[in-house]
């Protein structure tokens, strides 16, 4: 299955095992970046901008939406190749610069197996360690991005992390949720994204964007893209109680 998959006119999902990277197409030319993926992804990413007719220094933004090494981990490599600028969420920006201690998450007793066998498969992977990379701007709630094809709202959802944010499109109905929602494989089922710095945090942040209008398709990091009835689907989760 090709791992490089069309989500709407101007963005396309690259699929990973754990934590999916999309890509956007700009007016001008360029593309921006959701997430940048474990580290040693860069080149799978390389890979796609090419596939996508464009080159590396066409990389305009890297937005993270969280300091997690499924989302941060290439973003070092990527700038390096690209010269792209980095925007992250202003408290997780210390974390994604290495200037902080990323805080730990408090894990579930369901989480808790989870973990450590996603650990132990980046052990096995032989994923390199983590390259911690300057953000050239911090993103607060409210703040919206520039040159994108059409207004992109930023969200703060802490929870996951203190600093995570979602980024809302509603001219098209999209919505980048980081980790705070994850899926089911098929995109059916909405799950609150485990492995939470304050679950309660994140089950209101769930809860802000699952209330949100103009919500059509759901670009989750993982699962599958909740493209079919979306606000119900998101209507219909149960976060308060999922990772019990």
């Amino acid at each position: 299955m090709d791992p490089l998959t069309r989500i709407s006119r101007t963005v396309w999902q690259l699929a990973f095992p754990v934590g999916h990277v999309h890509l956007v197409a700009l007016p001008d030319d360029g593309f921006a970046l959701v997430d940048t993926g474990v580290p040693g992804s860069a080149p799978a990413v390389l890979d796609a901008l090419a596939r996508l007719g464009s080159h590396p220094d066409r990389l305009r933004q890297i937005v993270l939406t969280h300091c997690h090494a499924d989302h941060m981990g290439s973003a070092a490599d990527l700038v390096e190749a690209t010269g792209a600028e980095v925007l992250a969420g202003a408290p997780d920006a210390p974390y994604v610069r290495g200037t902080a201690a990323e805080p730990a998450a408090v894990l579930t007793a369901a989480e808790r197996p989870l973990h450590e066998r996603i650990m132990a498969d980046f052990a096995a992977a032989g994923v390199p360690p983590l390259r911690h990379v300057a953000v050239d701007r911090e993103l607060r709630d409210g703040d919206t991005l520039d040159g994108w094809p059409e207004p992109v709202r930023v969200l703060a959802v802490p929870g996951h992390t203190p600093g995570g944010i979602a980024l809302h499109l509603p001219a098209s109905g999209l919505l980048f949720p980081g980790d705070v929602i994850g899926a089911s494989p098929d995109g059916d089922r909405a799950v609150l994204g485990p492995f939470n710095v304050s679950r309660e945090q994140a089950v209101a942040s769930f809860r802000r964007l699952a209330a949100l209008d103009d919500v059509g398709t759901v670009c989750v990091p993982h699962g599958g893209t909740i493209r079919e009835n979306a606000r119900a689907v998101l209507a219909a989760a149960t976060p308060e109680t999922d990772w019990r």
